[in-house]
């Protein structure tokens, strides 16, 4: 099945701006470069909520999915979490790519909503993210790799646009973490002739130009920009990367470089667009890559948000680091 977004919105997303309340009165999706907390007032966890987390069981070794206790239902009235195991590898800091596993449970009937462990697969987060709710920062500051936490995040009413969620208990684990370069960092490639032409400004971020005579490809174009000298990326790893897309007539429609907050999601699992997957496996750590994708590889005949049906995109992308 084709994925709506370059990245399938899972549990995870609940770490970022949980519990937030917003002057505007409106929600949007999450998307990977939205990440802004301008208007956005986080709550904060009472002495109740500090209680209730703390009569929750975990049980189990590290490495597998735990055992999770707790009297349904389970209400907190903002995001809140507690140190379960302290980790004993290397001390995690701002700013580190963190690999991390985790499970899901609802809390007005103590269902395990999903689970990492179960699907065998991971999901990323930067140490000290300032889009990540405090609660979990806080608890996460100055721990090691290993670390167990438990979080819990409150319910969320029902809205024109998206139904009720129920208040979740989340257990974390965090498996690696890796320090992540600002850009892409190997030897220049020269393009061939007739692909949009990229510019990239101080910092590294890119911009496109699609010359006047270039011909829409009905192929997957993968070329390599810079080629960075880090391992060869596979399928099943978490990569970090930051990114930008066009439409075919130039129109910008993402970017990471906006917040630069680098994007991370699992490679060649069906994760991503397959323009993506197909065109980033393979190739190598510090490496910055364009993508042309034709539709089919894309969002198809639906389209997706501001991409419209049958659209073209073009990405460019800066692998980062993987774990």
């Amino acid at each position: 099945m084709r994925r709506p977004a370059l990245l399938t919105v899972a549990i995870a997303t609940s770490l970022l701006l949980a519990g937030c309340s917003s002057d505007s009165g409106t929600e949007s999706e999450p998307t990977p470069s939205a990440s802004s907390t301008e208007e956005a007032t986080e709550l904060q966890p009472t002495a109740a909520d500090i209680a209730a987390l703390a009569a929750v069981v975990v049980e189990g070794p590290l490495g597998a999915l735990p055992t999770v206790t707790f009297d349904v239902p389970f209400t907190t009235s903002a995001p809140v979490a507690r140190l379960d195991i302290e980790g004993t590898g290397a001390v995690l800091v701002d700013g580190q790519s963190m690999t991390i596993q985790y499970a899901a449970y609802d809390g007005d009937d103590g269902t395990l909503l999903g689970s990492t462990w179960e699907d065998g697969s991971t999901q990323a987060l930067t140490v000290g993210d300032e889009t990540m709710v405090s609660a979990l920062n806080d608890v996460l500051k100055d721990q090691r790799v290993g670390v167990r936490i438990l979080f819990a995040i409150p319910a969320v009413a029902a809205t024109d646009t998206t139904e009720a969620q129920a208040s979740q208990i989340i257990v974390l684990e965090v498996v690696s973490a890796v320090d992540v370069p600002d850009r892409a960092e190997g030897e220049a490639v020269e393009p061939p002739d007739g692909l949009p032409v990229v510019t990239l400004d101080e910092d590294g971020a890119p911009s496109i130009e699609v010359p006047a005579d270039a011909e829409e490809p009905t192929e997957l174009v993968a070329q390599t920009l810079i080629k960075g000298a880090g391992p060869v990326v596979e399928s099943g790893q978490t990569i970090i990367v930051h990114y930008s897309g066009w439409l075919w007539d130039g129109t910008a429609f993402d970017s990471s470089w906006e917040t630069l907050t680098p994007f991370s999601t699992q490679i060649g699992v069906g994760q991503l667009i397959d323009g993506w997957d197909q065109g980033l496996v393979g190739q190598t750590v510090g490496s910055q890559v364009l993508l042309v994708v034709p539709s089919e590889l894309g969002y198809g005949t639906e389209g997706y948000n501001d991409i419209p049906a049958d659209a073209t995109l073009i990405f460019v992308i800066d692998i980062l680091a993987v774990s």
